[in-house]
């Protein structure tokens, strides 16, 4: 590629361009399909504005069509090269003849809750679905704040047992501007800035680590949200807290714990079998000791599977047990089709938070929002996708985690 590249642009950005914005997930072991027919694509979205004026510059153009370019991407939401109007014909030419395009996918459908949540399918390029949600807060008790909730595979393959990504199969990870044009588009529908981004849409941010930091810092640089309004959201893959906390982010890592103890959490989260309890634990541990940044721990409540007072203690035990100063969210269940599971009664929620406010654990307990427009991770890209994953790629998409020696 590097060849056909340098006839394109200059050899520092061809050089920009290539280098790894973040470590490789070389810690796990996912048996996934090699194959990427998207790999060799030329993508604008995520670029710096540095790295697209140097794009300028090797086209032949003077320095500020970059900036110009920055702007129509990150603030008109230009959605096509062609689309670039404030440009000349010949660098817009240019740009095509290079193989550039912006990034961005079409929206397949959309759907509004009562209580203004928006949903919303993208349509990437290879005809895959994914799922990014809008959740505007406007209470009058403070400023007005839009919520994006991002994916970052196209479905999941850890299958957590009460999660609608995981009933619709897994095909790939997304890259990187496929993450960050989910927030585009939701600034475009809300004609509104996004506030506050959080990475817990379809998939395992952990094992997407490369294009998920990319994206980060895209989000922030670009398209300026700060870090601390970002959460990175995972169930536990082995070693990748570790190497998170190496990038020292002001992010919120966000663990779903849904389990006090290691045989019930085996039961709800099955990848829990190759990352302990106590391992991930101590790894949050390490990772408040690196950053400086508390963990915060998702607690989906299940009726009558972990919702118990019972429960409740379990659970602030073994917080207390590994250090202070750790923020529970407790998830009633979004209830989903076909699940077994039920949604708790507030009475049961109540009880919960109480019993750990009791044993001084930080408590909160998640508004639950877009009920009616299937606003449950998975939910809507399974009505419109029955069969997402191909045939021969169903066979190769078990995901086997390996606790690898750092």
């Amino acid at each position: 590629m590097a060849t056909t590249f340098q006839h394109a642009c200059s050899v520092p950005l061809a050089r920009a361009l290539v280098r790894s914005r973040a470590i490789p997930v070389s810690a796990l072991t996912l048996s996934t399909p090699s194959r990427s027919p998207l790999s060799d694509s030329r993508v604008l979205l995520g670029l710096s504005e540095e790295e697209l004026r140097q794009l300028a510059t090797g086209l032949g153009q003077q320095s500020y069509r970059g900036k110009q370019v920055h702007h129509l991407m990150y603030k008109s939401k230009a959605k096509d090269v062609e689309s670039f109007s404030h440009l000349p014909q010949a660098f817009r030419d240019a740009l095509k003849e290079a193989g550039w395009k912006v990034g961005r996918s079409p929206v397949h459908k959309s759907v509004m809750a009562a209580d203004g949540t928006i949903k919303i399918l993208l349509k990437l390029e290879d005809n895959r679905l994914i799922e990014t949600v809008g959740i505007p807060i406007d209470n009058g008790k403070g400023p007005y704040r839009l919520t994006a909730c991002v994916s970052s595979q196209v479905g999941c393959p850890l299958k957590c047992s009460f999660c609608a990504t995981g009933k619709g199969g897994y095909s790939r990870n997304l890259r990187s501007h496929e993450i960050v044009e989910q927030v585009l588009a939701i600034e475009e529908i809300f004609n509104h800035r996004v506030t506050n981004v959080v990475f817990m849409g379809m998939g395992e941010p952990m094992l997407n680590l490369k294009s998920v930091l990319e994206a980060h810092r895209c989000l922030n640089k670009e398209v300026q949200i700060g870090q601390r309004m970002m959460t990175i959201s995972t169930v536990g893959v082995p070693n990748t807290i570790k190497m998170l906390a190496s990038h020292k982010l002001q992010s919120t890592l966000a663990v779903s714990l849904h389990a006090p103890n290691q045989k019930l959490r085996e039961t709800i989260v099955p990848s829990a079998k190759s990352y302990p309890l106590n391992a991930l634990m101590s790894d949050c541990k390490e990772y408040f000791l690196t950053t400086g940044r508390r963990v915060s721990f998702e607690y989906t409540l299940l009726a009558g599977v972990n919702d118990e007072v019972d429960h409740a203690n379990e659970l602030a035990e073994l917080l207390h047990a590994y250090g202070s100063g750790y923020h529970v969210n407790l998830i009633p269940f979004n209830p989903i089709d076909d699940s077994e599971f039920r949604r708790p009664y507030k009475k049961s929620v109540l009880a919960f938070a109480a019993a750990l406010e009791t044993r001084k654990v930080t408590v909160s307990i998640r508004q639950t929002r877009g009920l009616d427009a299937g606003a449950a991770c998975g939910q809507l890209r399974n009505e419109f996708q029955k069969k997402p994953i191909a045939e021969e790629e169903s066979q190769s998409t078990t995901t086997e985690l390996q606790l690898v020696s750092a």
